[in-house]
């Protein structure tokens, strides 16, 4: 199976919810006017897009029919497509231009954090680059043997202490060891709970500073893990790492479970935030970096 399939198959949900929704709208119009587009918003709205969100796409979709003098309702799916794929565009790679650079992940219990990476250092070393796993959750010990699971899954070192350990000590240790073996990518899995912002912006900042001391020159990605089927929440702790840690990207799981898929364009349109890889299952390969146009035909066709 081809990954179009699996991402046209693990977005069945949303593409059901969402656009079986749209084409029942656009099928029961036999002309363009404004009861078509408040349909449409109330239907994109109800799909985890997000209020802001949808008013902009139907105010977007306006535009083009009237610009285009679009009278067919069938060309509605069409546009609506376009405007979707140049919404969620923008540049999804990672910068992993030093050797070595750093990939920092976050994310609260439960997201995914640690299959992710596992998954990542699968598709790093799949592309010929050498990988180092850094376990500096420390604060759960299932954290860092989980992480050893993912590390042996994957083939590849890992860095780790003992849990309760700084995880910051982790970071150094993973660092010198990166560069006295010459690894393309070091990953560290670092905390990711919320209950006390502050705390986790001290910790944060104190693996940024041995990060920066050791380092100094390093590519360097802060990545968010977020659980596609928790919708709007999946919005809000965004946010909150936002502003405690400085992401430079989110990577989207689980949206092989959810109706709830498009909770992707609200991270994009209201916190700017890039999407970098999405994961649509549960194999170690089922996970790719993000493509919009590739997603917006998914989520309108099933092949």
């Amino acid at each position: 199976m081809g990954f179009f399939s699996k991402i046209a198959d693990g977005l069945k949900k949303t593409r059901d919810s969402m656009m079986g929704k749209v084409e029942e709208i656009v099928n029961s119009f036999t002309k363009i006017d404004e009861e078509l587009f408040e349909e449409l918003e109330e239907t994109l709205i109800l799909s985890d897009i997000g209020a802001a969100t949808a008013v902009r796409i139907c105010d977007e979709l306006r535009n083009r029919v009237k610009k285009k003098g679009i009278t067919d309702v069938e060309l509605v799916k069409g546009l609506l497509r376009e405007i979707i794929g140049e919404m969620l565009s923008g540049d999804a790679s990672l910068d992993l231009s030093t050797t070595p650079s750093v990939i920092l992940v976050i994310g609260v219990n439960g997201v995914g954090k640690t299959t992710t990476i596992g998954k990542l250092a699968n598709q790093f070393k799949a592309e010929g680059k050498s990988v180092l796993l850094a376990a500096a959750d420390t604060f759960r010990a299932a954290a860092i043997d989980q992480l050893q699971v993912w590390a042996d899954r994957a083939d590849v070192p890992i860095i780790r202490h003992s849990e309760g350990s700084d995880p910051a000590a982790v970071i150094f240790d993973a660092i010198n060891a990166g560069k006295a073996r010459k690894t393309d990518v070091i990953i560290c899995d670092t905390a990711g709970r919320l209950h006390n912002k502050k705390n986790l912006m001290d910790e944060l900042a104190k693996i940024s500073r041995v990060i920066d001391r050791e380092a100094p020159n390093c590519a360097r990605e802060t990545i968010l893990v977020l659980d596609a089927t928790t919708g709007q929440n999946a919005l809000n702790q965004a946010r909150q790492f936002k502003e405690a840690a400085g992401l430079s990207g989110i990577i989207l799981t689980k949206l092989d479970g959810t109706a709830k898929g498009g909770i992707i364009f609200s991270i994009k349109r209201e916190l700017g935030i890039a999407v970098k890889f999405i994961g649509v299952g549960e194999q170690i390969d089922d996970m790719k970096p993000f493509d919009a146009d590739e997603f917006a035909s998914a989520l309108f066709e099933a092949e």
